[in-house]
């Protein structure tokens, strides 16, 4: 919307939105025509995607018209879902829809219902519903494991998908779908839209979110949104970086370039990074700690609300965050976003950066901080991507086997399914439109009688048929089936309170066993003290003893995008140019130096390097497409070499290159050929360099809870990680030995190529670099391109140095041989 004055008689083609304009003019506000066009369509009883950038109103597009829908023609009942990612948003989201209603005083109700929603509240909802429900996608599941779906869904007109990019290619993403498909098989008229801001494959996205059976409208906007890239640059770099050498070394630098009285987000990749720069800036600035917060996933859901309504008031300035405000939620009082660290990722970028100046047509600016001299290559190519236009894809899921059998007991838990309708649905998904008839059956045989391997236990037996519809008999299943609905696996975690039980949020269950009464760490700004855990609680108290350790979490690695590097590599080549931008001027005496010891790679070439040291000889090798990548790439060319001459390697990666570590004086160069970039056997020679049962075998943990396969516990008694990965590992035996086709083994398999390893993208890698130019250089020692990669591997190694008089000694030995 935009504010016109005076305000004019907003005029709208279709007479039901005639509120909609009466409310628009109300607030002395025009329709954007991205808007008006949406609601056209919905009226028109068209579905389809909408995708305009972060904060042109994307919601009142999705909701309006179905609100004129509902007003023209009343009726009882549930009549639009609007499902959100984060259950955090859901209470923006339903403050912006019930404004309109209760300014002009509409007979409509709105509520939410998430995880967060009491148990009451969600009693009230099942015996009258609000017209309008704001819910996540696990919430919808567990509503469909109930009885009485048709009626509870009866009325249902319209599913707006929100933050769709964010669900897409995930299982969150295909465990919507087949809500929707269920949905669709009790409304067959219903109409689904998508929105989205950043989404490379718009058109793709849309049919997804629609089904197969519909064609979907894909709305536009020539809003443009400008985002301007600054970057907090060191006074001097290191000619030798390393990850993580400027970093916090550079809190100064921003605490300076800021200002306390701008309202500022300052994201982080991790939460880990999140708790030491809010550390670091209420040490720099103690008389404001007052006016600066920190918001991570793991901090109470209470203090998360407090903080974030703290912001919209302007009680707090700065708030030091990760992804938990990426989405969605409206800071219109937010001027400056900063980045600390690469985003690894062009649609991240400009998510965050899309934070502030939440209003159509507004300026982000995204202030870049890097933890590593070499990040500042990324935010150039960052620049020059968004300049293009360039944004990342995001792709549905192929066929996950353990979203459907969870699904499946979903159905079969509420009214049951019948087997050819519901097939009949399920294929009209994107994820599972080549379905085979043989993998359904499969699924079902394993849910009613527990497969090949598991038949001898009743627990999973979980499903029966009774008048050509299968159903959930035994109410102990079905209560455990409802507690463990979702897809989201993530680390065991375990609450933190104080001793007076006051809850302060959670922290995994790997780093509270590691804990001894009266040792202090510190988080969600606290330094805490260790008193015991019991019960899966961790039960600590306040204290004045200081403390530099932070709780730390899985998942923090983050790799460059596809679309990124790309654009890196170009950086590269353009690095040497007069005209470089500051990013590159700063780069200056690493890229010189990198010039002098080795090369500098076109984009049309492939520098490899070969270095002898002590340690043994090191070859090292630059693709630049991302640390998951160059993990794939680094076994499979030890494989590889190892066929030729065998030797015990040692591999590195970073999202530039990879290192292999030979024995000295080994012949790398003589046993290289074509062959290493060749695509035949690729899967059976990646098989063959990685311990793949190792890494399927974790990657089934995740798999089996999805499945249902093990229980995670009562809410009163969880179990721990430890207990879950038993029950996950001996069932992984048993299907290994006995069941080897099993298809949740084979989902496993294929999660470590396509998800860990990235094969489509290491496939798409090799066939590119097979027609580059090869340059090969031997230096005398590690060129600045190569340190990181030594360092990656020096930190994983247990010594009585410290990383920095490691990294400082050898670069005295280097020194005094050059």
């Amino acid at each position: 919307m935009k504010r016109r004055s005076p305000p004019r008689t907003t005029q709208l083609n279709t007479p039901s939105l005639a509120p909609i304009a009466a409310w628009f003019q109300h607030q002395g506000w025009e329709p954007l025509s991205f808007q008006q066009e949406t609601w056209e369509a919905f009226l028109a009883g068209r579905s389809g995607l909408v995708q305009v950038p972060t904060g042109s109103g994307k919601t009142y597009a999705a909701v309006m018209g179905a609100i004129a829908a509902m007003l023209h023609d009343p009726k009882p009942g549930l009549q639009l879902l609007y499902l959100t990612p984060l259950r955090s948003l859901s209470r923006d989201i339903e403050q912006s829809i019930r404004r309109p209603i209760e300014d002009m005083g509409w007979d409509l109700r709105v509520e939410s219902r998430t995880g967060d929603t009491s148990a009451s509240r969600k009693a009230r909802q099942l015996k009258n519903m609000p017209q309008i429900l704001i819910t996540t996608p696990e919430s919808l599941s567990l509503m469909l494991s109930y009885a009485g779906a048709e009626t509870l869904f009866g009325s249902l007109r319209a599913v707006i998908l929100d933050e769709w990019h964010e669900l897409l290619s995930s299982k969150r993403g295909t465990q919507t779908e087949l809500c929707l498909s269920a949905l669709r098989q009790l409304r067959p008229s219903l109409q689904t839209w998508a929105l989205s801001a950043t989404l490379g494959n718009i058109q793709e996205a849309a049919q997804v979110a629609v089904g197969l059976d519909i064609e979907p409208v894909v709305i536009q906007t020539n809003l443009q949104r400008q985002t301007i890239i600054r970057s907090i640059l060191p006074d001097s770099v290191d000619t030798f970086p390393w990850a993580g050498h400027l970093g916090l070394r550079m809190f100064q630098e921003l605490v300076d370039a800021l200002d306390i009285e701008t309202s500022t987000l300052i994201f982080t990749n991790t939460r880990a990074q999140a708790e030491k720069w809010y550390q670091a800036l209420t040490f720099a600035l103690p008389d404001h700690a007052d006016r600066i917060a920190l918001h991570h996933g793991s901090i109470d859901v209470q203090e998360r609300e407090a903080i974030e309504a703290a912001v919209k008031t302007g009680a707090i300035k700065w708030v030091v965050c990760t992804s938990s405000l990426d989405l969605g939620v409206d800071f219109q009082p937010v001027e400056r976003v900063v980045q600390i660290g690469s985003a690894k990722n062009l649609a991240r970028l400009l998510q965050r950066a899309g934070r502030s100046a939440h209003v159509p047509a507004g300026t982000s600016e995204i202030f870049f901080l890097p933890t590593n001299s070499l990040e500042l290559l990324e935010i150039s190519a960052f620049r020059n991507g968004l300049a293009q236009g360039d944004i990342e894809v995001r792709r549905p899921l192929h066929k996950p086997y353990d979203v459907l059998i969870q699904h499946l007991v979903t159905l079969a838990c509420g009214d049951g399914f019948t087997p050819a309708d519901t097939l009949s649905a399920i294929r009209k998904t994107v994820s599972y439109e080549r379905l085979t008839d043989a993998e359904f059956t499969w699924i079902l045989d394993f849910l009613e009688k527990g497969g090949k391997s598991l038949s001898a236990y009743p627990r999973y037996r979980k499903i029966t048929l009774e008048d050509d519809h299968y159903r959930v008999i035994d109410p102990q299943i079905s209560r455990m089936h409802r507690m463990g609905i979702g897809t989201i696996t993530s680390n065991q975690s375990v609450q933190i309170q104080y001793t007076n039980r006051r809850k302060i949020g959670t922290i995994e269950e790997s780093f509270a066993s590691k804990l001894q009464k009266g040792d202090v760490f510190f988080f969600a700004g606290r330094q805490l003290e260790f008193f015991q855990m019991k019960d899966m609680v961790v039960y600590v108290k306040g204290t004045s003893k200081k403390s530099t350790v932070t709780p730390t979490w899985g998942g923090g690695n983050l790799a460059i995008s596809d679309t990124l590097s790309t654009h890196l590599r170009r950086e590269i080549e353009q690095s040497q140019d007069a005209n470089t931008n500051l990013e590159l001027t700063c780069l200056k005496p690493i890229l010189s130096a990198q010039q002098r010891i080795s090369h500098l790679p076109a984009v049309n070439e492939l520098l490899i390097e070969t270095c002898k040291t002590r340690e043994g000889q090191h070859l090292y090798v630059y693709p630049f497409e991302g640390r998951f990548v160059h993990e794939g790439l680094g076994f499979l060319w030890g494989y590889r070499f190892a066929r030729q001459k065998q030797a015990t390697f040692t591999i590195s990666v970073n999202d530039y290159g990879f290192e292999i570590l030979a024995p000295k004086d080994y012949p790398f160069q003589e046993l290289f050929s074509d062959d290493f970039f060749s695509l035949e056997n690729l899967e059976a020679d990646i098989r063959a360099s990685l311990n793949l049962s190792e890494l399927t075998a974790r990657k089934f943990r995740g798999i089996a809870q999805i499945a249902g396969l093990v229980f995670k516990g009562y809410p009163s008694a969880k179990k721990t990680a430890g207990q879950l990965q038993v029950s996950s590992s001996l069932i992984y035996e048993v299907f290994s030995k006995y069941e080897p086709d099993n298809l949740l083994l084979k989902q496993a398999e294929q999660e470590v190529l396509t998800d860990q390893l990235e094969v489509h993208r290491l496939a798409k890698t090799l066939d590119r670099v097979r027609s580059l130019s090869l340059v090969w250089q031997t230096t005398k020692r590690p060129s600045p391109f190569a340190f990181p990669l030594l360092v990656e591997r020096l930190n994983s190694r247990l010594s009585n140095e410290s990383l920095l008089e490691r990294i400082e000694r050898m670069k005295q030995q280097w020194d005094g041989k050059a």
